[in-house]
């Protein structure tokens, strides 16, 4: 029986996904000067959400920006965006590329063992090592 049915994904979506929205936001304001309402309407999330974004007040838990198996998933994602009308189906497969990367290098091991101190990588190797599908 599993005491705590805490899924990984929804630790992904308190701190990964943030972390990601927010690499992804603070590069298109920063690199490229789109505007903070722009950005938002990219992204499809609000003009308050990219500012705090990017004045690192949120999205933040995780520092996915210097990652180096990360920077290509990121450029890609940033290539669909700049370019305009990107395909939902491409992005979302980066983006949850992105996800799993982040999550198989232990970065979110953290956010589990906080939601279930019994969680040690020895027992849960879930996101380390995960399983093919299909």
């Amino acid at each position: 029986m599993i005491d705590q049915l805490i899924l990984p994904c929804e630790i992904a979506v308190k701190s990964v996904v943030p972390a990601i929205k927010a690499t992804l936001a603070t590069e298109l304001v920063q690199t490229y000067g789109f505007k903070q309402d722009h950005v938002a309407e990219m992204l499809g999330i609000s003009q308050s959400a990219v500012s705090k974004y990017t004045r690192q007040v949120r999205g933040h838990l995780i520092e996915i920006s210097n990652m180096g198996e990360i920077k290509p998933l990121i450029a890609n994602m940033m290539k669909l965006l700049v370019n305009g009308n990107p395909k939902r189906t491409e992005f979302l497969g980066l983006f949850c590329q992105t996800c799993r990367t982040i999550r198989e290098k232990g970065l979110m091991c953290q956010f589990c063992k906080k939601t279930d101190p019994m969680i040690t990588t020895d027992v849960c190797y879930f996101c380390l090592h995960p399983e093919p599908t299909g």
